[in-house]
């Protein structure tokens, strides 16, 4: 069972929390990772774009001068691509990009993601996060306490709209809900700092 330090608000060290290794053990699996990371992606997207084809143009089907003897090149009617306002070639149409990945190959690829996050020393744990006044500075002052220079994403128990709101102005950081954590946001961050709450939230969730 691994162990990690919980820290409060200053760095210091207030004791360790055992991590159930169903969850943050779990072995590397790049590619399931890889695969429910594109499905995410792909069933975030609308899907919505459109545009007309030069037989859905509003427009005149009659050819535009004789085929031969004006000196122009031969042109069919208006809305034939090469003019402004013409249709468009193999013009995009609403599709579904959704891509189906079941409940079980999540569910290891998060614990695949997190463990691995794990092993390689990128997730601290934090007692409880509570910024002063909900200030920008003091979640600035947090960060580089904790050295967190890279992509950082803040995972708490339950919507904290304090701590959204101290690092809603700060490049490359994030907070989320720790019921709302993917394996996108996992593997897509540097840094994942928790809340002792949350880690518990997840195991709960997870085993």
């Amino acid at each position: 069972m691994a162990k990690l330090k919980v820290y409060n608000m200053k760095k210091e060290a207030v004791g360790d929390i055992n991590l159930n290794d169903m969850v943050f053990a779990a072995d590397y699996n790049e590619p399931l990772i890889h695969q429910v990371v594109v499905a995410l992606h792909n069933n975030a997207r609308q899907g919505t774009k459109s545009t007309l084809t030069r037989s859905e143009i509003n427009a005149s089907k009659k050819k535009l001068w004789r085929q031969k003897g004006t000196g122009n090149a031969r042109h069919d009617e208006r809305s034939a691509p090469q003019f402004v306002g013409g249709g468009v070639v193999f013009a995009p149409k609403p599709r579904d990009f959704s891509q189906k990945i079941n409940k079980k190959m999540r569910d290891i690829a998060f614990s695949s993601a997190l463990s691995q996050k794990i092993r390689q020393n990128e997730v601290i744990i934090v007692d409880d996060i509570k910024f002063e006044d909900n200030k920008t500075k003091a979640a600035s002052a947090f960060l580089k306490l904790f050295d967190l220079n890279k992509r950082t994403i803040i995972v708490t128990d339950g919507k904290d709209e304090g701590v959204m709101k101290a690092t809603n102005n700060i490049q490359k950081v994030s907070c989320v809900d720790a019921m709302l954590l993917n394996v996108a946001q996992v593997v897509e961050n540097t840094y994942l700092v928790f809340t002792k709450n949350a880690i518990k939230k997840i195991e709960e969730a997870y085993v």
